[in-house]
């Protein structure tokens, strides 16, 4: 059975509303805890709690890549001619912004912004955070991602990995992960969903609101997780069709391409894995199917990577799209994981003072990083990964669910 795409409201630190097992969710108004007792961070705070609460200083930091390169940033601006955007057909042709994350010479280029002040101006306004949080568009934006613009990129050809955020989050949630599959050796895309967050900046300078965040009668996440597959695939298209849409796609070994998802975002990797057979890997990072995948579909390496509730592990829900997987497959569960141990949220949320969930924010990402990376490395490099065979001592949390 789906799990219900509302169980959940959570403070999202200005960055977006955040979402459940499906990628659906609300904002809450939430503040941070000055002791250990005070209420947990994904508890919606009374309203005299902002009132009362004292002004902080917020400064965001995200764990530092793990690999022997640096990251390098591109952002970039693709309008999809063929069809309308499926959202809001009167803005006229499908209009996406990607973040390219590359692997670069350290010590070139200078330190790109995690989002745009737009951006960081509309994730405030949607999640309602009080002033007292000391979160504002200005420290939002310029959170230490260790990806630097204009940076001189490493030579050779790389796999390229194609990134899908949460519904409702915006695609710098994955930065942390981006930056680190960079510095292993990948190529990867950001692809930001418009219209389905708090605001992703177009090639006009505008950025729109998102339009379907507060679940529209009849909203049907298949159809979602479709058109995210129809995004990626002309995101694909777009960088191994010659090196118009990115001046750097020469890096892109075009036949070495991945996709992995967070949420929703998961959702969608398994949709595109399904309509594109280009796609030669799939992670599904905690997030339920969208539609589930019939025998015969994905034929193809897969990896579920996931928080421990019932139906992320056997006998739930994904036991069905474990069958249906054909192919190499790994399905992980981590212990005290939450839904959001797989982005950069509960890292930022860590560092505006919010109580850290029962898994350290930092071994969230660190597990992340180092299972996502290890089975990209085996799927598209070809590097087999003992990290894969079985159980780690160094990673006890990490549950072989097959």
């Amino acid at each position: 059975m789906k799990r219900n795409p509302r169980i959940s409201a959570v403070a999202v630190l200005a960055l977006a509303a955040l979402v459940s097992g499906t990628g659906a969710g609300f904002a809450a108004t939430t503040t941070p805890s000055a002791t250990p007792a005070a209420t947990h961070a994904f508890d919606t705070a009374p309203a005299t709690a902002a009132a009362t609460a004292p002004t902080r200083s917020f400064q965001g930091t995200l764990p530092a890549p793990t690999g022997p390169y640096a990251a390098g940033e591109d952002v970039i601006h693709l309008t999809d001619a063929s069809r309308l955007d499926p959202w809001v057909p009167s803005s006229g042709p499908r209009q996406l912004t990607v973040t390219m994350v590359y692997p670069a010479v350290p010590g070139t280029g200078t330190p790109a912004p995690y989002m745009t002040l737009a951006e960081a101006a509309g994730a405030i306004q949607r999640s309602k955070l009080p002033a007292s949080s000391g979160i504002t568009p200005q420290n939002l934006s310029s959170v230490t991602t260790h990806a630097f613009d204009g940076a001189r990129p490493q030579r050779g050809k790389h796999p390229l990995v194609v990134l899908s955020p949460a519904y409702e989050n915006p695609r710098m949630t994955l930065t942390s992960l981006a930056t680190d599959l960079a510095s292993h050796g990948y190529v990867v895309a950001l692809v930001g969903h418009t219209y389905e967050d708090n605001g992703e900046t177009l090639a006009n300078g505008q950025t729109p609101p998102c339009a379907i965040c507060d679940g529209p009668a009849g909203l049907d996440f298949n159809s979602v997780a479709a058109s995210r597959a129809l995004d990626v695939s002309f995101v694909i298209d777009q960088l191994t069709h010659g090196n118009t849409a990115w001046p750097l796609a020469h890096l892109i070994d075009k036949h070495k391409i991945g996709m992995a998802g967070h949420s929703l975002g998961g959702a969608a990797a398994a949709a595109t894995m399904i309509t594109d057979p280009r796609v030669r890997a799939g992670v599904n990072m905690d997030g339920s199917f969208h539609p589930d995948p019939m025998p015969g579909q994905i034929n193809r390496p897969f990896l579920m990577l996931g928080a421990p509730p019932s139906d992320h592990s056997a006998g739930g829900e994904w036991e069905q799209t474990w069958a249906a997987l054909g192919g190499y497959k790994k399905w992980l569960t981590v212990a005290d994981a939450d839904h959001f141990s797989f982005s950069d949220l509960e890292v930022l949320l860590e560092e505006a003072g919010f109580p850290a969930p029962h898994l350290s924010p930092e071994r969230g990402v660190a597990i992340t990083r180092e299972y996502v990376t290890a089975f990209f490395d085996q799927t598209l490099k070809g590097n087999h990964s003992p990290l894969l065979d079985g159980p780690s001592p160094n990673n006890p949390e990490v549950l072989f669910q097959y």
